[in-house]
């Protein structure tokens, strides 16, 4: 197993924890990632864009001029497709863009995401966030102290800590997540990876 420093909010090693090998351990499969991060990407699309049909729009109740003897091309109605004003022909409809992904998928994709942040020594476990108050000031005196720069992903739980999303919530390149909707895609959007011993996944998580 894989053992990286046990570290407080101040940024001083306490101790040491071992990171499970079944979630930090594991090859990274990158098609698996890929499919993945592009199925909960596309879930994540509205698709509420609409465009009206020749039947929606309004007007062209009658021929715009007899079907023979004026020289020009047979028209049925001033609103179908090539007319200004007319309908769309196969135009966007309202739809669900979600693909079915496996569950064992998901969470092999998570692993490997963990995996590939562990290897490059981008995993960060700290005791707990243990602030009396909400204060971004201090949240943001804890990532310096810890020695965290650009993007990171800090995985906290829901139930103990409150203060702790209340201060880090207002910085911009810190992202909070649940412990239980942990996922690959935030994982891989990250430079580093922060847990507590509370939120540390084990061969279990998913």
């Amino acid at each position: 197993m894989t053992t990286v420093d046990l570290k407080n909010k101040a940024g001083k090693a306490t101790g040491a924890v071992e990171l499970d090998d079944a979630v930090f351990g594991v090859q990274p499969n990158v098609p698996v990632m890929h499919q993945v991060v592009t199925a909960q990407l596309a879930a994540a699309r509205a698709g509420t864009q609409s465009t009206r049909t020749r039947a929606e729009v309004r007007g062209g109740g009658s021929k715009p001029w007899r079907q023979k003897g004026t020289g020009r091309a047979r028209q049925g109605s001033i609103r179908a497709p090539q007319w200004r004003g007319g309908g769309v022909a196969l135009g966007p409809k309202p739809r669900s863009y979600k693909q079915r992904t496996p569950k064992k998928m998901i969470r092999l994709a998570l692993h490997s995401a963990l995996s590939d942040r562990a290897a490059d020594g981008k995993v960060v476990v700290v005791e707990a966030w243990d602030f009396l108050e909400p204060r971004t000031r201090d949240a943001k005196a804890a990532l310096s102290a810890l020695g965290l720069s650009g993007r990171v992903l800090i995985v906290l739980d829901p139930a103990t800590d409150e203060v702790a999303a209340k201060s880090f919530r207002n910085l911009p390149d810190v992202h909070l997540v649940a412990a239980g909707e942990l996922n690959a895609y935030d994982v891989l959007c990250s430079d580093w990876v922060v847990f507590t011993q509370a939120t540390l996944p084990t061969g279990g998580a998913s």
